[in-house]
């Protein structure tokens, strides 16, 4: 029996929903806007049902549209695998891996396992993007990405954490930061008479940070706040205050003896966790399950670090 459903018309809706408007779509696909009308009035007519809906704005799926872009993503990332697969059974090893994470994980995660794994199979490329906690979520679950690194991400149905690993927060300092050398562990409120600085409201640990402030009674009114993790080293390095982070985003600075790491007597604070996630359902490809291992070994190198400090 014939499908019901013309997948190659799929796709213009795909791309209509995914550029904003009709015209947007046209423009990505090199063909006019009446034939990317056209191709979803045909769908809709197959189908019997409304799949978008038009206003100032552009276009919006409906609830039937959102499930014909949730299937064709699902069956793109397929493909994808399979071909992952299928030159994994021949032999060969070229290939392209979606990663996306969290700035601070970025410069332990590239000079450790991502090198590593770049040196074992240099025909395989992997495209890395660094942002948000919720745009890290939102690349995985629509398949953008095959694999995410995420601090302390919010409960998804569409995503499986891989692997999670115990990353308490410290406040993070220069070596001349005046308690250093002088307490072995600090509170938020300790903190107070310092400057702060800290990542914007959708990143992970920022949440963290507000809701610790909630459970302590404490309101510390950031003197920086942004959305790159390189700002907020530079801000503790060059001893203008403190910042919050895990031991992982720091490991080089840590080493080298530019930042120091306290311990926060915070209950929240020491409970976060970073996930490996993937896509619930998605079978990773052979090459992708590799880099997976080699990004947990390394997360699980730092967890629980200073918990017993």
């Amino acid at each position: 029996m014939a499908s019901p459903i013309n997948e190659s018309r799929i796709g213009y809706l795909y791309e209509a929903v995914r550029c904003g408007t009709v015209r947007a779509a046209a423009d990505y696909l090199d063909v006019a806007p009446s034939a990317v009308s056209r191709q979803i009035a045909l769908l809709e007519e197959e189908l019997a049902i409304a799949l978008v809906e038009r206003n100032k704005r552009g276009v919006r799926p409906t609830e039937a549209g959102a499930l014909l872009i949730e299937y064709f993503r699902q069956q793109r990332s397929h493909q994808g695998d399979l071909i992952a697969k299928l030159q994994e059974i021949r032999g060969l090893r070229r290939g392209t891996i979606a990663v996306v994470m969290g700035e601070g994980f970025a410069s332990t995660m590239v000079s450790g396992p991502i090198k590593q794994y770049c040196e074992a199979y240099p025909e395989i490329s992997i495209t890395l993007d660094l942002c948000s906690t919720n745009e890290v979520m939102r690349r995985v679950s629509e398949d953008e990405a095959e694999i995410g690194l995420v601090f302390n991400p919010a409960s998804d149905a569409r995503i499986v954490s891989r692997v999670g690993s115990r990353q308490p927060m410290h406040a993070i300092v220069s070596p001349a930061f005046p308690l250093v050398g002088k307490v072995q562990s600090v509170t938020l409120r300790d903190m107070l008479p310092y400057p702060l600085a800290l990542t914007h409201p959708e990143h992970g640990t920022r949440r963290l940070v507000d809701a610790a402030m909630l459970l302590e009674k404490v309101r510390l009114t950031p003197a920086i706040t942004t959305n790159s993790a390189t700002i907020l080293k530079l801000f503790a390095k060059s001893n203008l205050g403190f910042t919050l982070l895990t031991p992982i985003s720091i490991a080089a600075e840590l080493a080298a003896g530019e930042l120091v790491a306290i311990p926060v007597e915070n209950r929240l604070l020491q409970s976060p966790e970073a996930h490996l996630v993937t896509r619930a359902g998605r079978q990773l490809s052979p090459a992708a399950n590799r880099l997976l291992q080699r990004l947990t070994a390394q997360i699980n190198q730092y967890a629980q670090y200073g918990s017993a400090s």
